[in-house]
């Protein structure tokens, strides 16, 4: 019994699917693994992807080779750039990268097809009726995932929107730092936070509070109309490029959470499990460190599905505690944004460096020491 086979069905192929599949087979060849995934093949929302670099240790250290298909695709960058109403503060020492959301999954499903697995495309699940079958159904199938919505009242899930709006969209301005853009015009506040994902190609997310949201009427607009306004009030750090569509729509962020993580044979991950605000860049991570954990269980009690599952929520859940902690301090601290626009620049910087509560002045005076230098000294003249 304790190596028997298991028949895995996942739902979802995004990096928290495609990664548990490609880690479960390559330890357990005779693992019958099936992925379903309701959108067509490479058609993904957004652009591109951020980590901070201490992010991607985890995966240098937990998988080598993954890490190494990763490396070459990403952009990275040493410092971190907020701008106040056109003036500038480079923050130094704050290093990122970043990635096309695309070209993520692009590699995951290699790793995955390498070891057998062939991702189900355009499959639309009505029911986990269709899956009864299997001995564990895990729900990596995002925000809206079926596996949560059916057992919902099990899972104790609890689904907050925040207030502000928020549209992502791409362009061909490259960026050379990752950049928090904040605008205050006749319209109303507007900010943005924009890094390079490939080459060519940046990431550039809009974001509005209610009233600015409301004030410009964008329910009231097509996209192209809302991408047009976007790029009049970001025409000058867009330097002349526009802005492109990608079903970008303003939409409210969801912070997911659920009291339990498991439902007899159903399993969450990713951000049908939790979600992490996208300021802090840590949604991704999260998701493939879900994986890792959910695959060691896996592994290790492979005849007793129930004890895998609870040694899973147990081994991962302070650390997803911690880390959308932080998320959630850093998305109040975006609803509150016009009111911290009232900052000096200098005042502001530092009010953003240090809104989740992972970064303080101490750790700043390592890592940062010419922002700092330029923080104390406009103290000392006040």
């Amino acid at each position: 019994m304790a190596n028997r086979p298991l028949k895995i069905a996942i739902l979802g192929a995004g990096p928290a699917g495609l990664y548990l599949a490609y880690l479960l087979k390559r330890e357990r060849p005779d693992f019958t693994i099936e992925v379903f995934e309701q959108n067509p093949h490479g058609a993904t929302f957004g652009f591109g992807l951020a980590f901070s670099v201490r992010a991607l240790e985890f995966l240098k250290e937990k998988d080598a080779a993954t890490f190494a298909a990763i490396e070459p695709a990403l952009q990275i960058w040493s410092d971190s750039v907020v701008s106040l109403n056109g003036e500038t503060i480079r923050i130094d020492g704050m290093s990122y990268s970043g990635i096309g959301r695309l070209r993520l999954l692009e590699i995951l499903e290699a790793r995955a097809t390498s070891v057998g697995i062939e991702p189900r495309y355009n499959h639309v699940l009505k029911s986990l009726d269709e899956m009864k079958n299997a001995d564990l159904i895990v729900g990596a199938d995002g925000a809206n995932s079926l596996v949560r919505r059916t057992h919902e009242d099990r899972f104790g899930t609890k689904i907050e929107h925040l207030t502000n709006r928020y549209a992502w969209f791409g362009t061909h301005h490259r960026f050379e730092a990752l950049g928090h853009s904040f605008i205050k015009t006749a319209s109303g506040t507007f900010n943005a936070h924009h890094h390079s994902h490939s080459a060519d190609m940046s990431t550039f997310v809009v974001e509005v509070d209610a009233k600015t949201f409301a004030d410009c009427r964008f329910e009231e607009m097509g996209e192209g109309e809302s991408r047009a306004v976007c790029e009049c009030i970001f025409g000058k750090i867009l330097k002349g490029e526009g802005l492109i569509s990608n079903n970008s729509i303003w939409r409210r962020f969801p912070k997911i959470s659920n009291q339990h993580w498991s439902v007899d044979n159903c399993v969450l991950l990713g951000d049908a499990l939790h979600t992490a605000h996208f300021s802090i860049g840590s949604g991704t991570r999260l998701a493939m460190e879900d994986a890792i954990a959910l695959a060691d269980a896996i592994t290790r009690h492979t005849a007793d599905i129930p004890a895998a599952l609870a040694a899973y929520e147990t081994a991962r859940k302070p650390e997803v505690a911690k880390l959308t902690d932080a998320a959630n301090k850093s998305a109040d601290w975006y609803e509150h944004f016009p009111e911290h626009m009232r900052l000096a620049p200098l005042d502001f910087a530092m009010s953003y460096i240090t809104r989740s509560g992972r970064v303080d002045l101490d750790r700043l005076h390592q890592t940062s020491p010419d922002f700092v230098a330029a923080y104390e000294a406009q103290k000392r003249t006040k």
